[in-house]
Formats: C-alpha cells, sequence, structure tokens
C-alpha cells in the first residue's frame, strides 16, 4: 500500500490493450484497468483491484464487459480489443455509470486504443473534459 501511494500521478496517455496489460499490479506497482474505452489509474484501490483483491482479474485490462455483466470470471475479459457491440441497452447503461464511479475516485489517465488507432499527443496541463468531448 505504501509504495503505491508514493508513485507520482501517471502522466496522460493512450494505451494499446498489450501495453495495459503490463500494469497488473504484479509486473508494476501501479495498476490500471479501461472502462468504457477510458484507462483509469486504480492503484489507490489495489486493495480491490491488486492482484490478491476481489477485482484483480480487471487489473491491466479492459473491465468494462465483467462490469456490464457483473461476471468476475476469465470470460468475461477479451484478449482483443472489445468494442461490446453484443451488449443490451441495459449493460450498455452500466458500464457508463461505472465509468461515472471510476471518474469520480480514480485518475483519468488516457484512452484504450482501438487496433491501429494512434496515440492522441497531450499536453501537461490538458484536462480530462478536452477528451470526454471528443467522444
Amino acid at each position: 500500500q505504501g509504495e503505491a501511494a508514493a508513485l507520482p500521478r501517471m502522466k496522460r496517455r493512450d494505451f494499446s490493450l498489450e501495453q495495459l496489460r503490463e500494469f497488473d499490479g504484479a509486473r508494476n506497482p501501479r495498476i490500471l484497468l479501461a472502462v468504457n474505452g477510458k484507462v483509469f489509474d486504480v492503484t489507490k484501490g489495489s486493495k480491490f483491484y491488486g492482484p490478491e483483491g476481489p477485482y484483480g482479474i480487471f487489473a491491466g485490462r479492459d473491465a468494462s464487459r465483467g462490469l456490464a455483466t457483473f461476471c468476475l470470471d476469465k470470460d468475461a475479459l477479451r484478449d482483443e480489443y472489445d468494442d461490446l457491440s453484443d451488449l443490451n441497452a441495459v449493460q450498455m447503461e452500466s458500464v457508463r455509470e461505472w465509468e461515472m464511479q471510476f471518474k469520480e475516485k480514480y485518475d483519468y489517465v488516457g484512452r484504450l486504443l482501438k487496433p491501429g488507432e494512434e496515440p492522441s499527443e497531450y499536453t501537461d496541463e490538458e484536462d480530462t473534459k478536452d477528451h470526454t468531448k471528443q467522444e
């Protein structure tokens, strides 16, 4: 817990699924997860999202499908980009609600890139709101 608290705030950047996987709390003390295309630093919630935590399965992954379907099985996680297009309206609403909760609690650090998508260039003073408008 102390190690996580000592980490500096992460500079904003975008992540491919492969890059996101490095931040699983095991290989790297920082823990990131994606919800609805946005990547959040959930390191301060390591007791939930760390390797030993009840939601550790989501660390370094796109958690959208698992959160939408309330499923904590590996089956709810995709190893390739998941556009969530097969989720129903209730499940998509659930994903958006989770996204809002993560926005309130954790630092937004960037976007989850679709295959072939180029990362954004971020400036140091750029605010999260600049990105939410683009979507």
